[in-house]
C-alpha cells in the first residue's frame, strides 16, 4: 500500500542576507552590553525597595550553595549528610525565597489579590522554620 501524500506547505521565502562587516566589526558586544544596561537602569527605577532586597538574598543563596558545592568538589564531603542538609537547606530557602518575592511582587497582584503580603511573609517564616527542622535533624 502506497503511504498517503500529505499536502506541502508553500515553501517560506528566502531570508534577506546578512552583511559580514557587521559580524566582523565586534558591534554585538557593545549591543549586549547596551541591552545589559537598559535592563539595569529599568531594573534600578522600577524594582520597589522590598523585591530588590529579596533578589539580593537570592544571589547570597546562590552564593553559599556555590560555596558549598565547591568546597564539596574540593575538599571532600566526609559528613555527606551535613553537605546535604547545608545544601539542601540553601536550595530549599532559594526556593521559599522566590515564592515570597513572586508572591509580594507589586506586578503580580492579580494573581495573589486574596494573599497579604503579611500572610506571605508568615508562611515564609513558618516553611523556613519547617525547612530549617529537618536540615539540622537530618544532620543528627
Amino acid at each position: 500500500m502506497p503511504p498517503k501524500s500529505r499536502a506541502s506547505a508553500p515553501p517560506a521565502p528566502p531570508l534577506p542576507a546578512k552583511s559580514s562587516s557587521a559580524s566582523k566589526s565586534g558591534g554585538g558586544s557593545t549591543s549586549a552590553q547596551d541591552i545589559v544596561q537598559g535592563i539595569w537602569s529599568k531594573y534600578t527605577a522600577k524594582t520597589p525597595q522590598r523585591v530588590k532586597l529579596l533578589d539580593s538574598f537570592l544571589a547570597f543563596l546562590v552564593v553559599v550553595g556555590v560555596l558549598q558545592f565547591v568546597y564539596c568538589v574540593v575538599v571532600g564531603n566526609f559528613p555527606f549528610n551535613a553537605f546535604l542538609s547545608g545544601f539542601s537547606a540553601t536550595v530549599g530557602q532559594f526556593v521559599l525565597t522566590a515564592s515570597l518575592r513572586i508572591q509580594t511582587n507589586p506586578e503580580n497582584k492579580a494573581e495573589f489579590e486574596n494573599t497579604s503580603h503579611e500572610r506571605a511573609f508568615a508562611d515564609f517564616i513558618f516553611a523556613s522554620m519547617l525547612l530549617h527542622f529537618f536540615c539540622v535533624n537530618f544532620i543528627n
